[in-house]
């Protein structure tokens, strides 16, 4: 069977996440059964990334195999037309190897998380970004994230539901971007823990809000606690944005 890369869109909203669930509305769901509506016997697809409920993709990856040899740019326009009304979107397909797997392949995974400095709530950004009414010591949070960058044990910054075996991650990068809504965050690393990227931006949020000192971060992270975590972030600013692999 030919086996296909698809790059995937989506918000986040109306699912319980990434993974198919018994019942509630998955993003894998709503791709797999667009793909059975061309081939009914399509078997189930692997994503690269687990993403929470109300977290965003514009460069999920996934992989599906399927009996017919499709043009991939067909392929993709076919799923799209049947992921309607769906907030989900095929962007990119192309042919793989038989044995590319789209989550024990990748060799980075990039997220970005928007937080929205205002007072007003947000209308066109709702459930798009994090709003904080700020403002925001970015100089403060980018000292703190410079601390977390590197090999560490991120206990404190992992879900108590982790199913990770260790809680020992390289972070690769983590910046800390002015933008015209408010700030970015930018991170890359080769895998991430559960809720540790909404762990590690809702304590640099007290950060820059004066309510922590960069010191405590650090502090926070050799406790490997718990406990010792800042708020997490809400899912809303959260967006998967690149997978990478070894040809790329």
């Amino acid at each position: 069977m030919p086996r296909y890369k698809l790059t995937v869109e989506y918000d986040g909203g109306p699912f319980a996440g990434w993974q198919r669930q018994a019942d509630q509305p998955s993003v894998q769901e709503a791709i797999e059964t667009a793909l059975r509506r061309l081939e009914p016997e399509a078997p189930g697809i692997g994503g690269a990334g687990r993403t929470d409920a109300g977290v965003h993709a514009t460069g999920q990856v996934c992989h599906c195999d399927m009996a017919k040899d499709w043009a991939p740019f067909r392929l993709a326009e076919a799923v799209n037309w049947h992921l309607k009304p769906a907030p989900v979107a095929v962007i990119g397909a192309e042919r793989v190897a038989d044995d590319f797997h789209a989550r024990f392949d990748a060799v980075e995974r990039r997220y970005t998380y928007r937080v929205a400095v205002r007072r007003a709530p947000l209308t066109l950004s709702k459930g798009l970004a994090w709003r904080v009414p700020g403002p925001l010591d970015l100089a403060a949070m980018r000292e703190a994230a410079g601390r977390l960058v590197g090999r560490h044990d991120f206990t404190t910054f992992r879900s108590t539901l982790c199913q990770a075996k260790s809680p020992v991650k390289t972070l690769d990068a983590l910046e800390v971007e002015a933008t015209a809504e408010g700030v970015a965050f930018h991170l890359r690393a080769r895998s991430f823990l559960h809720n540790q990227v909404r762990s590690l931006v809702g304590t640099l949020e007290r950060v820059g809000a004066g309510a922590w000192t960069p010191e405590r971060v650090q502090e926070a992270l050799e406790a490997r606690d718990r406990a010792a975590c800042g708020p997490v972030a809400p899912p809303d600013g959260l967006y998967l944005t690149r997978v990478i692999y070894p040809d790329a």
